[in-house]
């Protein structure tokens, strides 16, 4: 059918006037909108040898819930950010976040590499009249994390989907309200192999408590419980697994030695700890055959300078209790230090010294793993947590018995971690390479 002539006469002013509409709402947006793109991230990769023959073995004893990590990674990881301040009027302001994470075994340049969407979350500072100061959230996060860096240990971390507000000004200290997200599949026959089981977790915060010169406390508890519909719950009964608490008290010292401690003491129950290393975050499967059961831990963790930007010490102690009801928990016992000599302001040698010792409930030999690393390095600037670095490494570890079992299962060492450079019978190793390590 032919075009009216007025319809075909009327576009270019439509367009006229589209332009200045948009024109006219994005000067209207520009009185809000703050400028600037922040690009944030971590990364690791490089490439190793096992002496004798062999990719990278990656040393972790079979049990515990961390391996010390200098000179002891074995893959190429890297998480990636943008985020910007789209909205900002007087002390209101709205932040938009995002990280991508990527993770690959080291197999080639075309290898397939894992993707994952770990951040992704709008934060709107000061927009509660009620509560100034506070900061209302929603999205996918990470959730005020807490972990020990020479061994990668994240011992308090509800970290994924969710909402929440924190930095609540209650006088003494600040509020912290989170209700988290964490959904995985369940393999058992009912309904089906990839069954979603959502399970939720309450965390409840009050940091920055005043008891001493330059030291604080936080005080948590996290509260997780599946969510299960009604077919679920019918199939699953009333599982100890399907619930957990954990109760964290937390000393935090600035300016201890030119640096700083952490001290935390945690106790959690049941569906809290039967799944990852008992971070907090409720995300076990809801099985009848999960058993109940509790853990204590004590952590303490730190930097210190030993001379002022000549010779620093990273250090980590943990003790950790778990027992369960079918007599499958353990008890770990975990110590490290990494001192570093600072040369000049890029270059550096450091020392890695790590134990770890874990005595199984059900009465199986205890098992040990202790691991030494040798590393020249060049890093832009001083200090412990100076980035980025570029390391030589040499790494050494022994273990009490035999690596694995007949069928290439954990015996002394984590299996997945030492790889096929690693023989059944082997109680040492020695790796040796090269990685680089930033963040920003």
């Amino acid at each position: 059918m032919k075009t009216p002539r007025h319809a075909t006469l009327s576009l270019p002013r439509l367009g006229l006037i589209g332009l200045g509409c948009l024109a006219f709402g994005t000067a209207q947006a520009q009185e809000d909108f703050v400028s600037g793109i922040d690009f944030t991230g971590y990364a690791r990769s490089g490439i190793g040898n096992t002496a004798g023959g062999g990719d990278q073995a990656c040393f972790r004893a079979n049990g515990a819930g961390a391996k010390y990590r200098l000179g002891n990674e074995c893959e190429t990881y890297a998480e990636l950010g943008l985020g910007a301040t789209l909205y900002e009027q007087g002390k209101k302001s709205f932040y938009f976040n995002s990280m991508v994470g990527y993770f690959s075994n080291q197999v080639n340049d075309s290898e397939d590499t894992d993707v994952s969407l770990r951040q992704l979350y709008v934060q709107g500072h000061n927009v509660v009249d009620a509560l100034p100061g506070a900061s209302l959230w929603a999205g996918k996060r990470f959730y005020r994390r807490h972990d020990v860096h020479i061994n990668d240990f994240f011992y308090w971390d509800s970290t994924g989907p969710g909402g929440g507000i924190e930095n609540i000004d209650v006088g003494t200290g600040k509020l912290h309200l989170a209700w988290m997200r964490a959904t995985g599949t369940d393999d058992t026959e009912y309904p089906d192999a990839d069954n979603r089981i959502s399970n939720d977790t309450l965390d409840i915060r009050w940091s920055d408590i005043p008891v001493n010169p330059d030291g604080t406390l936080v005080l948590g508890y996290n509260y997780g419980r599946a969510q299960l519909s009604d077919a679920q719950e019918a199939y699953y009964g009333d599982s100890e697994a399907d619930r957990g608490h954990m109760f964290t008290i937390q000393h935090e010292q600035n300016n201890w030695f030119g640096g700083t401690n952490k001290l935390a003491l945690q106790y959690a129950t049941d569906g809290i700890i039967n799944a990852g290393t008992g971070q907090g975050r409720m995300n076990a499967g809801v099985s009848a055959d999960v058993p109940g059961g509790e853990m204590w831990r004590v952590i303490n963790h730190g930097n210190v300078w030993l001379s002022p930007d000549r010779f620093d010490l990273l250090y980590a102690a943990i003790v950790e209790e778990k027992r369960f009801d079918d007599d499958s928990g353990a008890t770990w016992v975990s110590a490290g230090v990494r001192p570093t000599y600072y040369w000049t302001n890029n270059l550096s040698t450091a020392l890695e010294l790590g134990h770890d010792y874990i005595d199984p409930e059900n009465g199986d030999d205890s098992r040990r793993l202790t691991k030494l690393t040798l590393a020249q390095q060049w890093s832009a600037g001083v200090g412990g947590f100076a980035r980025p670095v570029i390391r030589l490494f040499a790494t050494y570890a022994d273990w009490n018995g035999n690596a694995f079992q007949a069928d290439r299962t954990s015996r002394a060492i984590d299996a997945g971690a030492a790889g096929d450079a690693i023989d059944i019978d082997d109680n040492n190793g020695l790796t040796f390479g090269v990685q680089m390590d930033v963040w920003w």
